[in-house]
């Protein structure tokens, strides 16, 4: 089994490789060396620490609700 790199979780490593391997197959060239299919390949780069990812941004300032608050009767009942 492939680890992750420290401080990446198993889910963010699973979207990181499948992304990675969506680039390999299109025709990106690959950061590691091996012959494997594209998938292990993503694998290999994301546990190595070759494929940098991006903090997710902030949509809202602080102190504002994430989803938009309702007023009682809506029509929504």
């Amino acid at each position: 089994m492939i680890e992750p790199p420290p401080g990446v979780g198993v889910f963010e490593f699973v979207v990181l490789s499948t992304q990675r391997a969506a680039q390999l197959m299109r025709g990106c060239s690959p950061r590691v060396s091996g012959v494997h299919k594209p998938t292990v390949i993503a694998q290999y780069e994301v546990s190595a620490g070759l494929v940098a990812h991006a903090a997710p941004a902030v949509l809202e300032s602080p102190g504002t609700p994430a989803l938009p608050v309702l007023p009682p009767g809506d029509g929504t009942s």
